[in-house]
């Protein structure tokens, strides 16, 4: 594991742009994991820039999401196709049909989850997962307690996520309470993690995550195990870490 202290939200999300853009470099038919939230927001602004400024390809590139709400169309503003395309995906040259983000209003939601784990084994699987911390220490929507086997399933959120999500709808009564989330085996899976943590909040969960227990009542303690991560933590989440990290440049 790598962890990298970044000085602001500012340089976090332009070190995160840079492995993306590398991994794209290497490999242009990368198999990208994108994450949702406003963590990742100015690491897409600054792939987006990359894009258009410097010419990075996205057009042999396939994306598979962590997760979808349940009960959201697509439409919605707050389902996680509409923030991927609005803030992502209608910048950038990717082609649709190598999007794939788990289908919020499907009728059969177990059928749904293995048929997004099967694209994904077709696929070759994931080449670069990126990946934040929620409060309670999750990552995707798999809350605590979820079983670290887990693929791609049926989730029912935490309060304490639905209170975090709240700032992003009109009122909490508004927030779904099931999403559908890569399972942490499905993540484990991914060749490479990379985890973002922004804000004085994750300061406590991060620590626990990285120097604590493995448990699943940590769900990114699991992470540890992982044998390619980087984490890339801003400054004002980082104090608990500090004296355990070794800080590698990127």
């Amino acid at each position: 594991m790598r962890i990298v202290i970044a000085k602001d939200y500012e340089d976090m999300s332009a070190r995160a742009a840079r492995i993306v853009a590398g991994q794209i470099y290497l490999k242009p038919n990368s198999v990208l994991g994108m994450a949702t939230g406003s963590t990742p927001l100015l690491m897409y602004k600054e792939l987006i820039k990359v894009h258009k400024e410097v010419g990075l390809d996205f057009s042999e590139v396939i994306t598979f999401n962590l997760d979808e709400y349940l009960g959201l169309p697509k439409e919605d503003e707050q389902s996680y196709y509409y923030y991927m395309f609005h803030h992502f995906f209608n910048h950038i040259n990717i082609k649709k049909q190598n999007i794939y983000i788990p289908d919020g209003m499907a009728q059969d939601v177990e059928e749904e989850c293995r048929d997004y784990d099967r694209n994904i084994q077709n696929m070759g699987g994931i080449d670069l997962q990126i990946l934040g911390i929620g409060n309670n220490g999750h990552i995707g929507f798999n809350e605590p307690d979820i079983k670290f086997e887990a693929t791609t399933h049926r989730v029912k959120l935490d309060d304490e996520t639905i209170e975090a999500n709240a700032r992003f709808f009109a009122t909490i009564e508004e927030v779904p309470r099931f999403a559908i989330s890569m399972g942490i085996k499905t993540i484990m899976h991914a060749k490479k993690l990379v985890l973002l943590a922004s804000g004085e909040n994750k300061a406590e969960v991060l620590y626990h995550a990285l120097f604590g227990g493995i448990t699943p009542e940590i769900p990114a303690s699991i992470l540890q195990l992982h044998q390619d991560v980087t984490v890339i933590v801003e400054e004002s989440a980082a104090h608990l870490v500090k004296h355990k990290y070794q800080n590698h440049r990127i």
